[in-house]
């Protein structure tokens, strides 16, 4: 007999343990329920803005390594 399945009555003996029905709730742990934090510092930036700013970035990069060898910067 384990105190898993059997607990003290009080009086000195062991009585057996209801089975619990959702033995799956002691299986998960409570740091996995935590509720949803919003953050108001956050503003998403928009898909559209982020995709120009990285292409922009591209652009910028290419043009400088074309003018850098061009010039014989880099040479």
């Amino acid at each position: 007999m384990t105190l898993q399945l059997h607990r003290p009555d009080g009086q000195g003996g062991i009585e057996a343990a209801a089975p619990k029905k959702q033995w799956r709730e002691d299986l998960r742990s409570p740091r996995w329920n935590v509720p949803a934090l919003a953050n108001p510092e956050m503003n998403p930036t928009s898909s559209l803005r982020a995709l120009v700013f990285w292409l922009a970035l591209g652009i910028a990069t290419f043009v400088l390594l074309l003018a850098g060898y061009g010039s014989g910067f880099w040479h």
